[in-house]
């Protein structure tokens, strides 16, 4: 059975050319799984569903390799659950001429060799993309800010301050109601913050 996995960051993005592409593969809606929703871990509501569905002898199809995730060790550790765990197949359309596990599982052991070296490096790829993306957001913020930009209403800015502190608490130092109480946001604020921050989209 093919299978479709679609994913953009936002829920402002659009996925219909991802849809598009697995439609003309043949790919029934119904296994057409779509996620609006950041790639930087794997608990996301259609991924899991796809998860729980896919069988033995399926074909996975994703756009590309960054669809599927953006952290390093879950790519990687999500790819050999489906190729090896499940047994089933997995074909990145972007770079179908090297990321179409069929391949690999002819060449043996010499196969999972080359497909652990190419997948481990396209992954990092992956990650540091998302981690430059995040270093870029938040210098052309700075950038925009300075020239007296302004984001939307006051409520809705990623702030300096609010990026420091987000910084804090994602390393440890601050539990969120400390984070919280710094940045004077409620959680339903403070978490909605979260989120369009850790988009791939807040600042283009």
């Amino acid at each position: 059975m093919k299978i479709g996995y679609v994913r953009v960051s936002t829920k402002e993005q659009n996925t219909d050319r991802q849809i598009k592409k697995m439609r003309e593969l043949g790919i029934e809606e119904r296994y057409i799984f779509v996620d609006k929703q950041s790639g930087k871990d794997f608990n996301r509501p259609q991924y899991q569903a796809m998860r729980l569905v896919i069988r033995e002898g399926d074909l996975l199809y994703l756009d590309s390799l960054d669809r599927l995730g953006r952290d390093y060790d879950g790519i990687i550790t999500e790819w050999k659950y489906i190729t090896r765990g499940v047994n089933a197949d997995i074909v990145v359309l972007e770079n179908e001429s090297l990321f179409d596990s069929r391949k690999f599982k002819t060449m043996g052991d010499l196969g999972k060799l080359l497909e652990d070296q190419f997948l481990s490096m396209l992954s990092y790829v992956a990650e540091q993309e998302r981690k430059k993306t995040k270093k870029r957001q938040a210098e052309g913020i700075e950038v925009a800010r300075k020239k007296g930009v302004k984001f939307g209403r006051p409520k809705r800015e990623i702030t300096r301050e609010f990026i420091s502190v987000y910084a804090e608490w994602k390393n440890g130092k601050l539990t969120a109601v400390q984070a919280m109480q710094k940045v004077g946001m409620k959680p339903n604020t403070f978490y909605r913050r979260v989120n369009e921050y850790e988009s791939d989209d807040v600042f283009c």
